[in-house]
């Protein structure tokens, strides 16, 4: 997905500017971003579209896997059956569309060649292990979001050892697959990397107990403008209002009334920024006089001049927002969200309102909490300053060069 790539660039920077040799690859409809972003692509393998494939994936009642709260405090993520079910349902419906024969064949054939020292994968592209065990390489996983997967992963092997001949290791025995392709074995590192890079702040980070980096969060949104409009500063309180990138590729179970949601907030003393593009604008009849819509805006642009901002918990948006300190309202979906929501409403720096308790007065009321409420100003003044005391993506350069050599292995 195009915002997992976004999170990556910096640390590709980081180790390019060191005097490493630097390669993207992905899936050829990345491409165009990844050059955008000054960096070498290499198209490996065939396209996918993985939302349809997240919407696929039934977890039972045909509920989608994405849509389930996966938060750890609620007991029923963690009972024996649903962890189960999740297992079984993620690689045939999720797993194998992300990581795809061709582009797994592809990538192994690219690191043949090219002979990564290495390789740093997404949580979802663990096809990037594959390749890296496929020539000795290092390896080790760049999380966007809170840890979910791994979580989930290794409560599913605990229950599953008391519980011997009870389940099929599906997520396993699908690995097993591609890995036989390569005359390669599996083991449990090639699905929690050699160690992991962590983006979240310390209060915020899962504690799973695995090799962690910690590395600030630098904002990367692609190519950017700043518009004139957003060099003046604003005259009243700003608040800007963004459904994300995940809403402009087909999802539809966010902000259900657009119109309803701008009328509430119509009459309030504060300057509305909302992120819309054409499909969504044309959902607005009308626009209040408070609100200006646009269609893209650099949120590391826009959010240092907010007071406030809305949204739905997408990892790029929640991160960019901790790092500048700005007050979170929060209405999460999708899997890991909600984690990220209670969490920072816990630290203080957010307000959460479920997706289905999300009407336009709740929006109103809970903006004007976030804006009047001094706590959330203090407490996301406090997760910014947390943010910033992790090393930055130069920093963690030397860490990473050592590492690789630790876990290296000669491959004829």
């Amino acid at each position: 997905m195009k915002t997992h790539f976004l999170s990556m660039v910096p640390l590709a920077w980081a180790m390019r500017t060191a005097g490493h040799e630097v390669r993207v690859a992905s899936q050829p409809g990345l491409t165009g971003t990844i050059t955008e972003a000054g960096l070498t692509a290499v198209p490996v393998g065939e396209d996918h579209d993985l939302l349809p494939a997240m919407e696929g994936a039934d977890v039972g009642a045909g509920v989608p896997w994405h849509s389930i709260d996966l938060d750890p405090v609620r007991p029923e993520v963690h009972a024996w059956e649903f962890l189960k079910t999740l297992n079984t349902v993620l690689p045939s419906a999720f797993f194998a569309h992300a990581n795809n024969d061709p582009m797994i064949d592809d990538l192994v054939r690219f690191a043949r060649e090219w002979r990564p020292d290495l390789v740093i994968w997404e949580p979802f592209t663990v096809a990037g292990a594959v390749a890296a065990r496929s020539v000795g390489a290092a390896h080790a996983r760049l999380l966007w979001g809170a840890d979910l997967l791994l979580d989930i992963r290794a409560r599913f092997l605990r229950r599953l050892a008391e519980r011997p001949g009870a389940a099929q290791d599906a997520l396993a025995g699908w690995l097993r697959g591609a890995l036989d392709r390569h005359g390669l074995l599996f083991e449990e590192s090639l699905l929690r990397g050699q160690w992991t890079i962590d983006t979240l702040p310390a209060s915020i980070r899962m504690p799973l107990g695995e090799p962690t980096v910690a590395m600030r969060y630098v904002p990367y949104n692609g190519a950017a403008v700043v518009p004139d409009w957003l060099r003046e500063p604003p005259t009243r309180p700003r608040v800007c209002l963004t459904l994300g990138l995940t809403a402009r590729s087909g999802a539809d179970y966010l902000l259900g009334s657009l119109d309803g949601m701008l009328d509430a907030v119509g009459d309030l003393d504060v300057e509305i920024v909302a992120t819309l593009n054409a499909a969504q604008r044309a959902q607005v009849s009308r626009l209040p006089g408070n609100v200006r819509a646009v269609d893209f805006v650099p949120l590391h642009a826009l959010l240092p001049t907010c007071s406030a901002v809305a949204h739905h918990c997408g990892a790029g948006t929640w991160s960019t927002a901790a790092i500048y300190g700005v007050p979170q309202l929060i209405s999460p979906m999708v899997f890991e969200n909600s984690y990220r929501a209670r969490r920072t409403a816990e630290v203080g720096a957010a307000l959460v309102i479920p997706q289905n308790e999300l009407t336009p007065r709740a929006l109103r009321d809970g903006l004007l909490r976030v804006l009047e409420e001094p706590r959330f100003a203090e407490g996301a003044d406090r997760l910014r300053r947390e943010s910033l005391s992790d090393p930055t993506p130069n920093d963690i350069v030397p860490v990473l060069e050592k590492l690789t050599l630790e876990h290296q292995e000669l491959v004829p």
